[in-house]
């Protein structure tokens, strides 16, 4: 259960401790278990709205939308920002691209761009929440975590060493694809015509992304697997709200 206990700690803010470090065989298994750690996102978020029914809508999406944030502790905002910066500042070079994502600081674009996601998300749960789709809220989180595995298994990785790369090597490439199906599975037992409507859009959001990585970069970072969760899950969030 190692390669478990890994992926949670690195995909969460909870605090988990490991025995040690991990090696790259299990670094590159615990990709295996990112769509059980939405799971668990899901039945956290679902049981959250469940305890917050009664109270006004708009707090109850705000509240509701930051024990998201802090559930994942702004990992993948952080991969977005920088990812915005990057698209904007690299005026199409790559490798001025990678050079930019790798910068700490903000700036403007990356400002502009976490706003109007968290804005999009906030909206969409108030939708969502007033529809009574509290369903929704789990199958999202398994959407974004599958399609972190999804990138790993079909991008090839382009900065060379640290963990992104032990991830890219050491994945189990024929159980990743079990483990994405069942994902799927998942989502449309739990949420029917609604699961197969996210799994739809999240596939055309993930197909589009990932060639406009591969057109500006030849593959993913860490930085980009960020945004492209993201993106998919306000793709998935708004679409699930129209």
């Amino acid at each position: 259960m190692l390669p478990f206990w890994i992926a949670l700690q690195f995909l969460s803010s909870l605090p988990i401790t490991l025995p040690g470090m991990p090696k790259p065989q299990e670094l590159g298994r615990s990709l295996l278990f990112y769509p059980l750690v939405g799971v668990l996102f899901g039945g956290v978020l679902w049981g959250v709205s469940a305890l917050l029914a009664g109270i006004p809508l708009m707090l109850h999406a705000a509240l509701l939308l930051t024990v998201w944030v802090l559930l994942s502790g702004g990992l993948h905002l952080d991969g977005l920002a920088d990812s915005a910066d990057a698209w904007l500042g690299g005026f199409g070079d790559r490798e001025r691209t990678l050079t930019i994502m790798k910068d700490p600081r903000s700036g403007p674009i990356a400002v502009v761009v976490l706003v109007l996601v968290l804005l999009l998300k906030f909206c969409a749960l108030l939708a969502l929440i007033e529809h009574h789709q509290a369903m929704v809220l789990v199958i999202v989180p398994v959407i974004g975590r599958s399609a972190l595995l999804g990138v790993f298994l079909t991008t090839p990785y382009v900065r060379a060493g640290g963990l992104g790369q032990a991830l890219a090597d050491h994945l189990p490439r024929k159980a990743g694809w079990w483990v994405l199906a069942g994902s799927a599975f998942v989502c449309v037992a739990l949420a029917g015509y609604a699961g197969l409507w996210a799994l739809a859009l999240a596939t055309l959001g993930f197909v589009w992304l990932r060639h406009v990585m591969m057109r500006r970069l030849a593959g993913t970072t860490g930085d980009t697997a960020g945004a492209l969760l993201e993106l998919l899950e306000v793709l998935v969030l708004v679409g699930l709200a129209l």
